[in-house]
């Protein structure tokens, strides 16, 4: 077993609990971690025995570039629904979701939820 890990990705998305956030948006930070069996592609040198994280790039970017959601705890499940459904043999998956400069009266870098799962 291995870890794939995606840190850092960033998008401006336009989601939100707040119409404000909906209206005029905000960047996010997306960290995504997976355990699958890689041995094969460690063996063969092969990207067909292991996840190409490319392909898990793009459908963090569909989700996060899709449709408007309020929370990103729902953003954090269809991003690990998706991935289960396109990587059914990968074991474990997390993923963090950042919020830059939340609408919070003070100083505040960031919030993040983190929802983890074992598949």
């Amino acid at each position: 077993m291995g870890i794939i890990a995606l840190e850092g990705l960033s998008f401006f998305a336009h989601h939100g609990y707040y119409p404000q956030e909906r209206e005029t948006g905000n960047r996010f930070k997306v960290d995504v971690y997976l355990q699958t069996d890689f041995n094969e592609a460690a063996l063969t040198d092969d990207l067909e025995g292991t996840i190409n994280y490319e392909g898990v790039y793009k459908l963090v970017k569909q989700v996060m570039e899709g449709s408007k959601q309020y929370l990103l705890e729902r953003l954090a499940q269809r991003i690990i629904d998706a991935s289960a459904e396109n990587y059914p043999h990968m074991k474990w998956m997390r993923v963090r979701i950042s919020k830059l400069n939340p609408p919070i009266a003070g100083d505040i870098e960031r919030v993040y939820v983190e929802l983890e799962k074992t598949f």
